[in-house]
């Protein structure tokens, strides 16, 4: 098998570490419609493509696949899960590492994820549509479509919850309030829709729906639930599903994202050598063979996360230098 194929991610936005990771293991193509994406000067080629609904942006993946010889498409957003499912499944980017359109479509809509977690038996919180009823308070009222914790209140009664139903200016439902700690399991599946691997965090902090603080934990119930969810579904590469732990009702999953989630140094901290993400994805590029190792990785590692930047020449060139010298963090005591 050819061992030197590409890794296309698309939406690379200001995720340098995502890209940074896999450039250590494998020739990456970055691409996003803003030159000015920081995390695409991690990669090993850099190229802006269309936007996400112009009818170019698919056939521009197209040629960086043929011209890059890519083995592999990884989404780093949302916003073209379904555009890369819809051009899978029509055999024109058969690299993708992404569902199947239905799949894609309906975990972008929370209430339809709701309803499909209910379908295969997998916990959800009860959740209605503002024209229903709930089976009490307090529930939290959140968009359908929101992402980064955008437009989400808790409501304590009936009356909080028509009010923010009209404040907040696009589709909502309304979902029980989850009594108890939030965690994330950061999950990895091969092209056939097998769990590789279930890691599951805490989510100590977060800032804007992305987790800045969190530490792998060794709870066979929640590794266990990733890997059903993922399989379920048929989820191919990276998804990341968090869930809460209710004190009443026990475990309830509130979102099934089918990307790399904000946290993701701690899968890549906590797996054993040779099987970070990054890693496994690279070898499923190239065509070899991946193994599931459920359960395998090393728990107790604690990731925090930071801001840092770049200088870009006239020419939106990096130019090498930094703000401080030497970089990096300092030196334990």
């Amino acid at each position: 098998m050819n061992t030197k194929k590409a890794v296309l991610l698309t939406g690379t936005g200001k995720r340098y570490d995502i890209v940074s990771a896999f450039a250590q293991h494998t020739t990456v193509v970055a691409c996003d419609p803003n030159p000015l994406a920081p995390a695409q000067y991690a990669a090993t080629v850099r190229t802006s493509v269309p936007m996400i609904r112009d009818p170019q942006y698919v056939p521009a993946l197209q040629e960086l696949c043929e011209r890059h010889d890519v083995g592999a498409i990884v989404p780093l957003t949302d916003l073209d899960i379904d555009v890369l499912a819809q051009a899978r499944a029509d055999g024109r980017l058969p690299q993708a590492l992404v569902p199947d359109p239905e799949i894609a479509r309906r975990t972008f809509d929370k209430h339809e994820c709701h309803l499909l977690l209910a379908e295969h038996g997998l916990p959800s919180p009860p959740t209605v549509l503002p024209s229903f009823e709930p089976d009490g308070y307090p529930v939290m009222v959140k968009p359908i479509h929101g992402s980064g914790a955008r437009n989400i209140f808790a409501a304590a009664d009936a009356r909080e919850a028509a009010f923010f139903v009209d404040y907040i200016d696009e589709p909502v439902m309304l979902q029980r309030l989850m009594d108890g700690p939030e965690f994330s399991i950061d999950c990895l599946s091969d092209r056939d829709g097998r769990c590789l691997n279930a890691i599951p965090r805490t989510m100590l902090e977060s800032r804007g729906g992305e987790s800045i603080k969190g530490t792998v934990i060794a709870d066979q119930e929640l590794i266990d639930l990733g890997r059903r969810v993922v399989e379920a579904f048929g989820v191919r590469g990276p998804a990341t599903v968090q869930a809460f732990r209710d004190k009443d009702v026990g475990l309830g999953i509130t979102d099934v994202n089918t990307r790399f989630g904000g946290a993701f140094p701690a899968p890549v901290y906590a797996a054993r050598p040779g099987r970070s993400y990054p890693e496994l994805i690279a070898a499923m590029a190239a065509g070899r063979p991946v193994e599931p190792h459920v359960g395998e990785f090393d728990a107790g590692r604690t990731f925090t996360r930071y801001f840092w930047q770049l200088e870009l020449d006239e020419q939106l060139r990096p130019t090498g230098r930094d703000i401080v010298s030497p970089p990096g963090p300092p030196a334990p005591r």
